[in-house]
C-alpha cells in the first residue's frame, strides 16, 4: 500500500513494532487501521466495514459497542480508579469478582488469584505450582507436561508451554523442566485405519509412557486447553479428555485447564470444562472475562492447590508475587458487568444454538476441493485448507494457501486468522443468524476465487 508522508499508516510504521507480525513486511505494507466497532462488525479508518470473525483475538464476545461495559468502566472511575490487592489490601469489585468466579467454576473450587493476561496468569501457574511442591516437600516435582500446538502465552514460561515453534525459535525456549506430549488432532496424526477412540488412547497412552520415562515423581502438573485454540481450532477427539485424566489421577499429577479462549460461553457451555468433563484443579480465564474491554486474566484455583500454597506463604512469611493491576476495580467492573449480561441475555445457550447452526453451515463446505477439514465446536471453528485431500497436505510453504485465503477475505470485508493453513472463526457471542449466513457465503465466496492464485503454488 502506498502511504501518505504523517498519515496513521506511515506514523505506525515508523514508530510501532507489532506482535505476530514480519516487520520487514510490514514496513513496506503497513497496518489495517481501525478506528471504530459496531457489534461485530469493525471500520478502518477510510469507513469500510469488516465482519470481525474472530471477535478481536478470540475475546470480544459482546461486540465492539456494549454500552453497559462502557458505563460500568466509568462509573467505577468515579467511585476508585485504580487500588491494588498486595498485603491484605483489597476492594468491592475484586472480591465480587473471585466470589462469582467460584460460584461459577464448574467443579469446587477455592480462591481466585488476579492477573493481567493470560500468559501471565500461565506464569503465574507454573511459580505456584514449584511453591507448592516444595511446601509439600516435593522439590524434585517441578516438570509439567504440556502438548504440542498448545497455547499458554507468549511471557517466557507459557510461551515455554505453548507447543508452536515459531513461539520458541531465535528466543531460546523452551525452559528446562516443560515437556511436550502429542497434539489431540485426529485429522493430522491419525494413523491410517485409526479410530477416534483408538487415537485418544494412544494419546494417553504416550502421556504415561513420558511420565514413566522422566519418573512419576517429577511431574507436577499437565496443562492443556480444552479446545487448542491458536493452535488451530483442534478439537479433542471422542474419549480423549477421559483417557488423558485417568492417567494424570494414577500418578496424582496435578490438571491446569486453560480456558482463556474457551471459557464464557465459546463452547457453547460456560466452561470449556463443562463441555468434555474435565476436572481441573486450576482453571486459567482471561479475554472474553471483560470482552476484552479491559485487560484482566483470573487462576482459579481448588483447596488441592491452595491448601500448600497457604502454608507456605505462612512458613515464609508472604507469598512473594503479584502484578500493580492484578484484580484492578475498573477491570473487575467491567468483568461483572459482562458477565452478568452474558447471564441476562442467555448468552451461552445462543452460543449453543447458533454455534451449531454455524457449524452446520461451515461443514456444508466440507467438499471444496480446497477444503480438507472443517472442524469445531460451539461458536469457535476452523477450516483446514489443503491442496491434495488425499494426502492432507497443503502447498510447500506452510501457511502459504491459509495466508492467500486470509487475504481475500480480508478484501471481502471479512477479518479472520489463518494458523498455517486453517482458517479460525470466532464470532461474537452476539452474532445473528444473517450475519452468520453472511460470514459463510463470504468464505465459500472466497474459496472460489482463490482456486487460480493456490493453482500458482508448489504442492507440498
Amino acid at each position: 500500500m502506498s502511504m501518505l508522508p504523517n498519515s496513521q499508516e506511515a506514523r505506525d510504521v515508523a514508530y510501532q513494532l507489532h506482535p505476530y507480525t514480519n516487520a520487514r513486511t510490514h514496513q513496506q505494507a503497513g497496518p489495517l487501521v481501525i478506528e471504530r466497532g459496531d457489534g461485530p462488525y469493525v471500520f478502518d479508518a477510510s469507513g469500510k466495514r469488516y465482519f470481525e470473525a474472530m471477535a478481536g483475538l478470540w475475546s470480544v464476545g459482546l461486540g465492539f459497542n456494549e454500552k453497559r461495559l462502557v458505563e460500568a468502566a466509568h462509573k467505577q472511575m468515579l467511585a476508585l480508579p485504580f487500588y491494588h490487592t498486595f498485603s491484605a489490601k483489597s476492594h468491592g469489585p475484586s472480591i465480587d469478582l473471585a466470589e462469582k468466579l467460584v460460584a461459577l467454576a464448574p467443579v469446587p473450587m477455592s480462591k481466585v488469584f488476579f492477573t493481567n493476561s493470560g500468559s501471565e496468569a500461565n506464569d503465574t501457574v507454573l511459580k505456584l505450582i514449584a511453591y507448592r511442591s516444595n511446601a509439600l516437600g516435593q522439590p524434585q516435582r517441578k516438570k509439567v507436561i504440556s502438548r504440542m500446538r498448545a497455547y499458554h502465552g507468549v511471557t517466557i514460561a507459557s510461551a515455554s508451554l505453548t507447543g508452536l515453534p515459531n513461539n520458541h525459535r531465535s528466543f531460546d525456549l523452551p525452559l528446562p523442566n516443560i515437556l511436550h506430549t502429542g497434539s489431540p488432532h485426529f485429522y493430522k496424526d491419525g494413523a491410517p485405519g485409526e479410530s477416534e477412540e483408538a487415537f485418544a488412547t494412544r494419546r494417553a497412552e504416550e502421556l504415561d509412557a513420558l511420565i514413566q520415562k522422566e519418573g512419576p515423581d517429577t511431574i507436577a502438573a499437565f496443562f492443556g486447553e480444552p479446545v487448542m485454540g491458536a493452535g488451530g481450532v483442534i478439537v479433542p477427539p471422542a474419549t480423549y479428555w477421559d483417557k488423558i485424566q485417568a492417567v494424570l489421577k494414577k500418578y496424582d499429577i496435578l490438571l491446569v485447564a486453560d480456558e482463556v479462549i474457551c471459557g464464557f460461553g465459546r463452547t457453547g457451555k460456560m466452561f470449556g470444562c463443562e463441555t468434555y468433563g474435565i476436572k481441573p484443579d486450576a482453571i486459567v480465564v482471561s479475554k472474553q472475562i471483560t470482552s476484552s474491554y479491559f485487560p484482566l486474566s483470573a487462576i482459579i484455583l481448588n483447596d488441592r492447590m491452595f491448601e500448600p500454597i497457604a502454608d507456605e506463604s505462612n512458613k515464609i512469611g508472604v507469598l512473594g508475587h503479584g502484578f500493580t493491576a492484578g484484580g484492578h476495580p475498573v477491570g473487575s467492573a467491567i468483568a461483572l458487568e459482562n458477565l452478568k449480561i452474558i447471564e441476562e441475555r442467555g448468552l451461552v445457550a445462543h452460543a449453543a444454538e447458533l454455534g451449531a447452526y454455524m457449524q452446520g453451515k461451515l461443514r456444508e463446505l466440507a467438499s471444496h476441493p480446497l477444503v480438507g477439514e472443517v472442524r469445531g465446536v460451539g461458536m469457535i471453528a476452523a477450516l483446514e485448507l489443503v491442496i491434495d485431500k488425499q494426502r492432507k497436505t497443503a502447498a510447500a510453504t506452510p501457511g502459504a494457501v491459509g495466508g492467500i485465503a486470509s487475504r481475500m477475505l480480508q478484501e471481502r470485508g471479512v477479518i479472520s486468522r489463518n494458523m498455517l493453513d486453517a482458517i479460525a472463526i470466532c464470532p461474537p457471542l452476539i452474532v445473528t443468524k444473517s450475519q452468520i449466513d453472511e460470514l459463510v457465503a463470504a468464505i465459500s465466496g472466497v474459496l472460489n476465487d482463490m482456486k487460480a492464485e493456490v493453482a500458482k503454488l508448489t504442492p507440498a
